[in-house]
């Protein structure tokens, strides 16, 4: 963990160091996960049997491709009822919020007469990548696969590995819960080739969203164009700004919350309060030792990071938009302030009672956000990302009288002479 001070030399260029930082994978995974993709588009099925076989030693042809729908609805049945509750609960709350996030489609005529809007409609099929193995998550399920429902996917295929047949019952219930339409029993890179290519199983989609490893990653990245995906995510990330009115313990636990993620994982505060940043990493320290996540929130803290030390916590919007976080959290009195002069961030929670957590299970908004600084250009996964936008156009004999001849001239203009002819053709 290192320690910057706005007030000593250095300091911008030690921010601009810690900005600058890559902490994805270094694992040169393209030309394997290449060669994993040309398999299941040559060799369909066959390679998914034969790499299943090697990567999970499961057998697809003797121990089952799928998990039935009647399967989900027991897991989900089966759950012990507090849970069983509190993914129900999750499923109300972020169905609801992205409910308000569907587009309104748009039909206007202007006022030479020609009508012209925008429809949106749902791509016709969607995948979903889930992990398996200690990265299942019941809460990413509902958080991809829930747009997906409420943007109107006809068809949502989730595939998700499941290591000498393991299988995890709460992501089977929070698949029955989100309404997952197939689940397939196969992983990593080619099971995202086989829902960008389909085989004579499983059938391709358009749009392929979920978290994954290196070798997901990748292959998502290499299929972009053929299919939309969500994003190339790359390790979690928080940003806390907090005063010396907070709780050490509740900001720690805040910054352990991301490190325990994995070990590429970065956790920073900003502080005006030389003391409670002391406090906050005596506070850290501590509860390090008691987590059973220690070894991997001790590697990320250590390695990745960093408590920054401001004169005043006013001058912390300039460098929240350079690191341009995946998770803000704004642990003030006033957290609006701070709010409206930030301009790049992933999810902002505001206030001291909103941590990070809750908001990566049930508030409402989506946890799947951008990484890596890409919160610059990008936004979290929501509706939209299973649905596109058609626009239309209609003008009449006289909406063309009054508009065609420009279009002519800039057909002509640019060397286009068909173009000319297609709008004269009308106007005579």
């Amino acid at each position: 963990m290192i320690r910057l001070d706005a007030r000593e030399p250095g300091f911008a260029t030690a921010f601009t160091t810690l900005v600058d930082a890559r902490r994805e994978t270094d694992a040169d995974v393209a030309a394997d996960v290449s060669a994993i993709l040309a398999r299941v588009r040559v060799e369909g099925d066959a390679a998914l049997i034969d790499l299943t076989r090697k990567f999970d030693g499961f057998d697809l042809d003797s121990e089952g491709w799928s998990i039935s729908a009647e399967e989900c609805a027991a897991a989900y049945a089966g759950l012990a009822s507090e849970l069983r509750d509190a993914l129900d609960l999750a499923a109300e709350r972020i169905r609801t919020y992205h409910a308000k996030q569907r587009p309104a489609d748009s039909d206007w005529t202007d006022d030479v007469g020609v009508r012209m809007g925008a429809r949106w409609t749902a791509v016709e099929a969607a995948g979903l990548y889930v992990p398996g193995g200690r990265a299942a998550y019941p809460s990413s399920v509902l958080m991809n696969a829930l747009p997906a429902k409420v943007a109107g996917v006809e068809r949502l295929a989730m595939v998700t590995p499941t290591p000498k047949g393991a299988l995890n019952q709460a992501v089977l219930a929070a698949a029955h819960i989100a309404g997952v339409d197939e689940v397939w029993r196969v992983g990593g890179a080619q099971a995202i080739g086989a829902l960008a290519y389909g085989t004579a199983r499983i059938a391709p989609v358009d749009v392929i969203v979920g978290p994954g490893n290196s070798w997901v990653a990748e292959a998502k990245r290499q299929l972009y164009g053929r299919v939309g995906i969500d994003m190339v995510a790359g390790p979690s990330e928080i940003l806390v700004i907090a005063d010396a009115d907070n709780e050490p313990e509740w900001i720690a636990t805040d910054l352990l919350s991301q490190a325990e993620h994995d070990p590429t994982s970065q956790s920073i505060l900003i502080t005006d309060d030389a003391g409670f940043a002391d406090a906050v990493a005596a506070a850290v320290e501590q509860k390090l030792g008691r987590l059973t996540t220690k070894e991997t929130a001790r590697a990320s803290w250590d390695a990745n990071g960093a408590i920054i030390l401001l004169t005043d916590l006013a001058d912390a919007p300039p460098l929240v938009d350079r690191l341009a976080p995946e998770h803000l959290e704004l642990a003030v009195a006033d957290p609006d302030a701070l709010f409206s002069s930030v301009r790049h961030a992933g999810s902002v929670f505001l206030g001291r009672h909103t941590p990070e957590a809750i908001g990566d299970y049930l508030g409402g908004p989506n946890h799947v956000l951008p990484t890596g600084r890409r919160a610059r250009f990008a936004s979290g996964l929501s509706v939209t990302d299973f649905m596109k936008r058609t626009s239309f156009l209609a003008a009449s004999p006289e909406a063309m009288r009054t508009i065609g001849p420009a279009a002519a001239i800039l057909a002509d203009a640019e060397g286009l002479p068909a173009h000319a002819a297609s709008v004269r053709a009308r106007l005579s």
